[in-house]
């Protein structure tokens, strides 16, 4: 369905042309409220954007809008949505309107550059949930590298801040490699396919190559290495220690949109799964592990954490095996709680680093043994804090209950052990949570500093109520959000257990889960 207004466009180019904006401004007080005015607007558009979408058309690609780039080798520019990537636009541009905000007075050098940046970070991530075009993908991939390198190395708040940055650059540079052959191998098996010649028959386009057959053989290499790519940004253990580094040691805003906004998870779905159908298949069982690996082994270090950020990073870690697990569920209920829990992961664990961030700002620690009796003297931080931890653990009536449900649910369809293996996860994520909130909250107040820290600030009230709302209302009507990419999921699982694929799980060939997908 291509678009008569280039919806799509505006809210990459927006948040782009803001930046250059920023940067050209003289006056910091201006500079802040132009920042703060365009991601209003990028906000505004999104929700256009989904006004206009068609839910019942979810399945199919809408507001498309494409252009030659490279004729000469197919690469065009070419975007649009559908009901999964719908979905991350408008909470996208909510999660940087708050950064931004949470950041007006913390970057106490360069502000007009770090305002600048952040809304380019916005306009290439809006890129990266629109690009229909592999190469195109890659490019706003890759262009989020040295965004997040400046702005970690320049304002993070730890001694080791440009270690951090490098560290983090090094890890998304290995994933990036896999990530550019599997792309290519993609793009020449189409040339082959179609018996056409190089360059001229290559295809990067991501509908092409939904519709290319792939022989087994490659789909294996070519699933290993996306989900390679995916699993660093995500991320998956043993790929995981650059994020507990920069919760450390990065600035909190930057911090909570890499906590908040997990592309790698979103890349194994729109990409690794979808265009290695057979394999994916074939080796859920192995994603399955790796989920479940990364959700204990999370959950099991985030119980040692007395520091409230390094807390939200291997929490982060183990909610992300939980979502794996979703996926290599392979089931209705399993991928649906995987959008849902992505959705979650804007609202709540976003938050909670934002409210990471304000604690570190006024004490200069989030240290459990610095802290002690904060609900005496921050009641209102102290409330939203609750609100959002108890969303993390899944507590009825907040948004990540009915996410945690049919995660556990679909798990417990594909594998018993899958199942108990989330429900695990869920019982251990309220240990360590509960656990660091009953020493930092409550008790006597200990320490001077703490007896006269100021409690949010209005902006900060304003930057945590919207979520705040949010995960109330889509903890009590959740519909909305399963209706809105019911189509897409149930077309996803459709490609994965098309008939060739049954037929070759009939014939018990390689292992993964029992044939129980619903």
């Amino acid at each position: 369905m291509s678009a008569t207004f280039p919806w799509l466009s505006l809210i990459i180019g927006l948040p782009l042309a803001g930046a250059l904006l920023c940067a050209c401004i003289r006056h910091l007080a201006a500079a802040q409220w132009c920042a703060v005015s365009i991601t209003v607007l990028e906000l505004a558009a999104t929700l256009k954007v989904l006004s206009l979408f068609h839910v019942e058309d979810g399945d199919q690609f809408q507001l498309v809008e494409k252009h030659a780039y490279l004729p000469g080798l197919n690469i065009d520019y070419l975007i649009g949505i559908d009901g999964i990537s719908v979905q991350f636009l408008p909470l996208s541009a909510l999660l940087t309107m708050g950064a931004v905000v949470a950041g007006w007075n913390t970057a106490n050098r360069l502000p007009h550059f770090h305002l600048a940046l952040l809304l380019a970070l916005e306009g290439v991530t809006m890129g990266v949930f629109t690009a229909l075009d592999t190469v195109l993908f890659f490019s706003f991939w890759e262009l989020t590298l040295p965004l997040i390198f400046f702005l970690i190395s320049l304002w993070g708040i730890g001694p080791e801040r440009r270690g951090a940055a490098m560290k983090y650059t090094m890890f998304m540079l290995f994933g990036s490699v896999p990530l550019l052959f599997g792309i290519v191998i993609l793009a020449v098996n189409h040339a082959t396919v179609v018996g056409g010649r190089i360059p001229q028959d290559l295809a990067f386009s991501m509908p092409v190559l939904l519709e290319t057959p792939l022989q087994e053989h490659w789909q294996t290499l070519v699933f290993v290495l996306l989900l390679t790519g995916f699993a660093v940004k995500a991320p998956l253990v043993p790929l995981h220690t650059w994020l507990p580094t920069v919760a450390m040691e990065g600035p909190a805003p930057v911090t909570a949109l890499l906590v908040g906004l997990k592309l790698g998870a979103y890349g194994i779905i729109r990409l690794a799964m979808p265009l290695a159908p057979f394999a994916a298949v074939q080796y859920s069982w192995l994603l399955g592990i790796l989920g479940a690996i990364t959700l204990i082994y999370g959950a099991l270090i985030a119980l040692q954490q007395t520091n409230l950020r390094r807390l939200l990073a291997y929490a982060g870690i183990s909610h992300v095996g939980l979502i794996i697990i979703g996926i290599a569920s392979l089931n209705i209920h399993g991928i649906q709680g995987t959008l849902l829990q992505l959705f979650n992961f804007v609202l709540s664990a976003a938050s909670l680093m934002l409210i990471a961030g304000f604690i570190q700002h006024r004490l200069g620690s989030t240290e459990a043994i610095h802290l002690g009796g904060l609900a005496k003297v921050m009641p209102r931080l102290t409330a939203f804090y609750f609100l959002f931890m108890l969303a993390s653990i899944g507590i009825p009536g907040t948004n990540g209950f009915p996410a945690e449900l049919l995660l556990i649910v679909g798990a417990l369809t594909a594998h018993p052990s899958l199942g108990i293996t989330a429900l695990a996860g869920a019982v251990l994520g309220s240990a360590y949570t509960l656990n660091y909130s009953r020493r930092a909250f409550f008790g006597p107040v200990t320490h001077p500093a703490v007896g006269q820290i100021q409690d949010l600030r209005p902006r900060e009230l304003a930057v945590l109520s919207i979520p705040a709302v949010l995960v109330l209302i889509f903890g009590f009507f959740p519909d909305g959000l399963v209706k809105t990419g019911a189509a897409a999921t149930e077309a996803w699982l459709d490609r994965l257990l098309e008939q060739p694929i049954k037929e070759s799980r009939e014939s018990d060939r390689g292992c993964h889960w029992p044939a129980v997908h619903g």
